[in-house]
């Protein structure tokens, strides 16, 4: 049976190409009227029209026909910064977890990713004791989480990435089927995206079966992140007094979070006293380290996506291709995969022993960030 032409998925392309209906219509060469038509499903288009369309959008043609994709609904996605956000970034945001979807489902079918083991934590009674609960459970212990993405993979989640044109929207999560996703924005500093991650974790495992929209969720989720990055015990052990925010530099590397990050925890596990704290924040403020991080850590990537992407090209088979294979743009594409479709960073991976079907992947979590 041929497969029919599908207005959602123009408004999913729509959405992600951050076009107005006028500005759709215009490109198209066709009236506003009768782009309402086409989406609301009161006119089935002409050939020609799917084409302007699709021209219009850089979007395959082939991407306007077949099945409904899964969608996310705004009350299902923990948005970090949700009131920042305009409507059009928000649906920019949600239509790339449609097409991650589609990239999860091709990438499952060939290869044998981690299981999921992001246990439900909303029993916990403090976000702090759910961070302690997960780090014992994932055999952590206290010490540093060496790279975030290559942890939350080795434990199922599917981790991509936003790449959105704007600082408003920092990163979401949602369940899929039984499956966690996180999407991260790459436009921020490793220490900002590390501590995103953390905290979509956090909503993850705590707020599992609803409850991420609820007033107490965000602050819960930052609370699980900091504790979940910086042990209290072990911070405690490793910076008992600081002199200066010079110290605090020194030590912020070891847990893979911000300047900010860190004399904010520091001052609620006791270690700066609110006076102290302020005063650090008044001058990083004055001196500009609380939006420009000092000393900044190099990005993280997935381990994962290089190692099959590796295995794809062993195969002789392209990013293009695969893009091509469930018709999305290769730009879609790519930002949805860190840009590791198309080239490596100069840490070595190890794919000698994976294979297409069971893949296996070495996750390095003892490192020292």
């Amino acid at each position: 049976m041929e497969a029919s032409f599908n207005s959602q998925r123009l408004r999913l392309a729509r959405s992600r190409r951050e076009m107005t209906s006028q500005a759709l219509a215009d490109a198209a060469g066709i009236s506003p009227v009768t782009l309402s038509r086409i989406e609301n499903k009161n006119n089935q288009p002409e050939p020609e029209t799917i084409e302007a369309l699709a021209n219009a959008l850089r979007y395959p043609k082939a991407f306007l026909f077949g099945d409904d994709l899964d969608e996310v609904d705004r009350d299902d996605a923990s948005f970090r910064s949700l009131k920042a956000m305009t409507a059009k970034e928000r649906k920019r945001a949600l239509a790339a977890a449609s097409l991650a979807f589609l990239v999860s489902d091709k990438i499952d079918e060939k290869f044998g990713l981690p299981e999921m083991d992001v246990p439900n934590l909303s029993h916990e009674r403090t976000p702090e004791s759910a961070a302690e609960t997960l780090r014992a459970h994932w055999g952590l212990g206290d010490r540093p989480v060496g790279n975030m993405i290559d942890l939350l993979e080795a434990k199922g989640v599917r981790v991509y990435s936003l790449a959105e044109e704007t600082v408003r929207v920092d990163a979401f999560s949602c369940w899929r089927s039984g499956i966690p996703f996180i999407f991260l924005n790459t436009l921020k500093s490793s220490e900002h995206s590390r501590f995103d991650a953390a905290h979509e974790l956090g909503h993850l495992c705590m707020h599992q079966h609803g409850g991420s929209g609820h007033k107490s969720a965000e602050p819960e989720a930052n609370a699980f992140a900091a504790s979940f990055l910086m042990p209290a015990s072990a911070v405690r052990s490793r910076i008992g007094r600081v002199r200066s925010l010079g110290d605090i530099q020194n030590h912020k590397k070891r847990w893979g979070v911000s300047l900010a990050a860190l004399t904010y925890h520091l001052s609620k596990i006791g270690v700066l006293s609110e006076w102290q704290a302020r005063g650090y924040f008044i001058q990083m403020n004055r001196d500009g380290t609380r939006t420009k991080e000092p000393d900044p850590m190099p990005f993280e990537t997935s381990h994962i996506w290089r190692t099959v992407f590796q295995e794809l090209w062993n195969e002789k088979i392209t990013k293009a291709e695969i893009a091509r294979d469930i018709n999305i743009p290769e730009d879609e594409f790519e930002t949805l995969v860190f840009g590791l479709a198309g080239k490596r960073d100069e840490r070595e991976v190890s794919i000698k022993n994976s294979r297409s079907k069971g893949l296996s992947l070495i996750v390095d979590n003892e490192r020292v960030a």
